[in-house]
């Protein structure tokens, strides 16, 4: 009978099994722990408490609205990480703007890792083993790579070392993770390459890069000609600094048409000028004939 029991929980996955108290796990030593640790559960919101030692006390209402709106859109990218402390009760070890942005649109679950008893070294072995698979997309290796900092605190040189990757390597791939939500999806949906989302991150204004984004996905741009994209963006956002920063300095490198009059009424023709942004330029005074320059000669001579 009690076989049927935890074959008919198994059944439900392992959102209900976490439900059965004939199955609930303790610790690792305990049957289906290692269903539990290193893979994402579903978890009921309500089942899960703040912890009160959460030095975070101050959250920003707009930027949860946004989340939260990115939430309802595109569901939560990343996992919140919690604490098995009894029977279906969790409490919250990372992801607090997470979990209150999904509480505000509306969802009641959200996805999970759950840490239980004693299982930092098979958290870790399964997370390396994870990360070693082929059929990763680079968001998912980005994410098991910073659940080893935040959960087991690895540096980057010891997650070096652990994985046999470059620690030039895990930090591409973290930096990721900076990235707006929306492309996050796309890398993972495959519309973008690891490549177009490393030229992208330069961007800090997730506006722009979303901007970017979407030309990218509408005119199939390659990874080269994203680059410079994202150049042409960041030099025009520069120049439009150094403008802001000294208005009068735009002032010096241009000149105006009653300027530009002045030399044409004198010479009796259209004169080009045109002027560097060093402040450096050039006249140029044309003429017709023998004759003509004959006559700009001894304008020049007065």
């Amino acid at each position: 009978m009690a076989k049927a029991v935890k074959k008919q929980a198994l059944g439900r996955g392992l959102s209900a099994l976490l439900k059965d108290p004939t199955n609930d796990i303790k610790s690792v030593e305990d049957t289906n722990a290692d269903k539990v640790v290193g893979n994402i559960i579903e978890l009921d919101i309500e089942s899960i408490e703040i912890n009160p030692f959460q030095p975070r006390t101050n959250f920003n209402e707009e930027t949860l609205k946004e989340l939260s709106t990115s939430i309802k859109e595109l569901g939560v990218i990343q996992p919140i990480t919690v604490r098995k402390t009894g029977f279906n009760q969790y409490q919250l070890i990372s992801g607090e703007r997470r979990l209150r942005a999904s509480k505000l649109a509306g969802l009641t679950t959200i996805p999970a890792y759950i840490r239980i008893a004693n299982d930092n070294d098979s958290l870790v072995m399964a997370l390396v083993e994870n990360i070693q698979r082929h059929d990763l997309d680079p968001i998912e290796i980005a994410l098991s790579y910073q659940r080893l900092i935040d959960e087991i605190q690895l540096t980057q040189e010891q997650m070096s070392d652990r994985v046999g990757k470059k620690r030039s390597t895990i930090t591409n791939y973290l930096r990721l993770l900076k990235l707006d939500p929306i492309i996050q999806t796309g890398i993972r949906d495959g519309f973008i390459s690891m490549g177009h989302g490393r030229a992208l991150i330069t961007i800090e204004d997730h506006e722009a890069q979303l901007e970017i984004y979407h030309k990218v996905i509408m005119e199939n741009l390659s990874v080269r000609e994203t680059e410079t994209l994202v150049k042409e963006y960041q030099e025009g956002v520069q120049n439009a600094a150094l403008q802001k920063e000294n208005p009068k300095k735009k002032m010096l490198y241009t000149i105006s048409d009653n300027q530009k009059r002045v030399f044409t009424n004198f010479f009796g023709a259209k004169v080009d000028v045109k002027i560097a942004a060093s402040g450096k330029g050039k006249i140029s005074v044309p003429f017709h004939s023998a004759e003509d320059l004959e006559r700009i000669l001894k304008l020049l001579e007065k």
